[in-house]
This record gives C-alpha cells, structure tokens and sequence, in this order.
C-alpha cells in the first residue's frame, strides 16, 4: 500500500482516494481533493495559498530541512523479504518518528518565544517612547519598569534555555 501526496497541498492521499490528473507528455499530477485539482486548474500558486505546506514552508513557519524528512523519500528498488530487515526498519521508523516530534516542538517553541520578545503591551511601548519626557517620580518608575521588564525577559529566556537542554539531552539518548 503506498500512501501518495498531493500535489497542490502536499497532504497524503490514501489508495482509492483522490484525482489523477495525466499531462500530455505524461507527467501525472495526483490531487487529494476537488480543492485542489481546482486551483490546478486555474492555475494558482500553491505558495501563495496560506493553506498549503508550499505556503508554511516558504513562510518559514514549519520545519524545511531535517535529516528525518530524507526517511519520506520513495525509493523504487524492491528488495527481497528478510523479517530480521523489517523489524529493524520498523524499529528505526518509530526512532525516527519521535525524533521529528521532538525537533517539531522544539521548532514552534523557539518560533513562538521569537514572537512573544517581539511582542509588547502598549504600555511598554509607550513607556520607552516616552520615557525622556517624564519627570520627577514618574520618569524613576518608568525607568524601574523598564529594568524589571528588561530582567524577566533574561529570566525567562534562561528557562527555556534550561527546558530546550533537557529536550535535547533526551532526544540524545533516542539517538543511540
């Protein structure tokens, strides 16, 4: 049983499922859904619909290069039956597949914190705008705010700092 991709939105599209769409000089194209077979055909840019993996890859919003995709390849050479080669490769799958999972939630965590650093509360904004206008008490509790800000961020980049370790010292020892 071989479990195909589409073509448009790169999902998988199980036997007996789907369209198959063949070119004039052969190639053929495989979609999982009217959807998509649609857009083919009117000729949309799978890179600009904020659906497709075409889209998240290019926005770098999912992983684009890890060793773990290479195991995804087809490979087209049939080789005979050996249980011994099977369990191993079975076994290398699941490796291999908590591995990715691992890596995978370690890519949104470090994409998530960029965002959070980038992300501030008017207030805060407002405050180092504005903070050579105040005077008086208010311009030192705006410098004090400004500090304490300044070391939760360091504080907090230091935990995850500690948590992302811990995961890889444990996805370490998968790889053995």
């Amino acid at each position: 049983m071989r479990i195909e991709k589409c073509w448009f939105c790169s999902s998988n599209i199980y036997p007996g499922h789907g369209i198959m769409f063949v070119r004039n000089d052969c190639k053929t194209f495989r979609f999982c859904r009217s959807k998509c077979h649609k857009h083919f055909k009117m000729k949309h840019n799978p890179r600009k619909l904020k659906w497709t993996k075409a889209y998240r890859r290019s926005r770098g919003k999912e992983m684009v290069t890890d060793s773990t995709f290479n195991f995804e390849k087809k490979r087209l050479t049939p080789t005979r039956y050996n249980r011994n080669l099977m369990v191993k490769t079975i076994r290398a799958m699941q490796i291999v597949d908590r591995i990715r999972t691992v890596r995978k939630e370690r890519f949104h965590k470090q994409r998530l914190a960029a965002q959070l650093r980038n992300r501030q509360t008017t207030a805060q904004k407002e405050i180092a705008k504005g903070s050579h206008l105040l005077e008086g008490p208010n311009k030192e509790k705006a410098l004090q705010l400004q500090k304490e800000f300044a070391g939760s961020t360091k504080a907090k980049t230091r935990a995850k700092l500690r948590v992302e370790k811990k995961a890889a010292g444990g996805s370490m020892e998968v790889e053995e």
